[in-house]
């Protein structure tokens, strides 16, 4: 491992050179990876590993949308796309890429077609963390692993085919055989990780829950919101509110944060940009410190994962997550987004 500065905090962290693809396939050679479910992490994961040469097959409900989408990807019926317990049955490597509502929902056939010394796989500690609401416990048999990767199932593969990595944490919850470390570190290389830090299940869900539903998404979304119907209170129209709340953070600054970091970006703006942020910084953090600890001793406690199990499991979750979201989408900000975004010169030329 390599020993690395995190402002200040050492931390060992694998990166590819030091763990190469030939590595990684040998340690992989004598395995059949099951991917069980072809969503949203799936479909990146699986292709990333078939791109580099590794023996992966699919496990999905048969003639759903999934399944058409793992035919159009290349994955054959009968030859490497399967009926979830027909793939789980052929695997030594069980990728548990379902929903955390579909992982607890399929668990007992799964379950029935682990052997000895094969490995669960998770890209996320839910099911393991949240055992008493997921019923999810392994056997003692068997290895239980993890590889996170720190980014969407679209970002894991694009990053792959422009040749770049995604960071992923990795967590090894049961060694049975003796191999559990290895398995995962050239899982987490054939996935497509740039590197891997080491956490634990908990740590992962704790984080996972935490982000998505703060600064990654849930915190965004809203302060956006906030932000956009304050401007058109004050009579700005929807182009420019949407301009200055959304189209120059995702157009240009995150950009720089990505490219620099913040420090950089404040200095690189000017004077008035870089007084106003400095000053009014602090407020915000301020003020959202008791939203985030009510947040994650919400994740901690298993409300969230309580949550989502409730409602994702009924049977009428697609229709009300639709409207939702169409909600979102015909709201004015997000119409005023898409008349801006088909204003850009890319979306002109189409």
């Amino acid at each position: 491992m390599a020993k690395i500065d995190f402002g200040g905090t050492m931390e060992e962290v694998i990166i590819s050179d030091e763990f190469p693809i030939e590595k990684a396939r040998e340690i992989l050679k004598d395995e059949t990876i099951t991917i069980l479910g072809y969503g949203v992490q799936g479909p990146a994961q699986a292709l990333n590993m078939r791109d580099n040469g590794v023996n992966v097959i699919i496990g999905q409900i048969e003639g759903d949308e999934y399944w058409e989408k793992a035919i159009k990807d290349g994955f054959v019926p009968g030859e490497t796309l399967f009926p979830i317990k027909e793939a789980a049955q052929k695997g030594t490597i069980i990728m548990e890429l379902l929903s955390d509502a579909g992982q607890t929902a399929t668990w007992p056939v799964v379950k029935e077609c682990l052997n000895e010394g094969d490995a669960l796989y998770f890209s996320h500690g839910f099911s393991i963390v949240y055992k008493e609401q997921t019923g999810i416990v392994a056997p003692d048999n068997v290895d239980v692993i993890l590889v996170a990767p720190k980014g969407s199932g679209t970002s894991v593969r694009a990053n792959f085919l422009a040749g770049d990595g995604i960071n992923s944490s990795f967590a090894i919850d049961q060694d049975f055989t003796g191999r559990a470390k290895d398995r995962t570190l050239a899982i987490g290389i054939v996935v497509g990780s740039g590197y891997l830090f080491p956490t634990t299940f908990q740590k992962e869900v704790f984080s996972d829950l935490t982000g998505e539903r703060g600064v990654l998404m849930g915190c965004l979304s809203g302060v956006m919101e906030a932000q956009y119907n304050v401007l058109r209170k004050n009579g700005h129209s929807p182009s420019e509110a949407f301009n200055e709340t959304v189209e120059e953070l995702t157009q240009s600054l995150i950009r720089l944060v990505d490219q620099n970091g913040m420090d950089w970006m404040f200095s690189n703006c000017s004077g008035t940009a870089q007084r106003g942020a400095l000053d009014w910084s602090p407020k915000f953090r301020d003020a959202v410190m008791p939203v985030f600890e009510d947040l994650y001793e919400s994740v901690a406690n298993g409300t969230e994962t309580k949550r989502v199990l409730d409602v994702n499991s009924k049977p009428d979750y697609k229709e009300k997550l639709q409207a939702e979201l169409d909600e979102i989408k015909n709201s004015e900000m997000w119409l005023a987004g898409a008349a801006v975004r088909s204003l850009r010169p890319t979306q002109r030329k189409k």
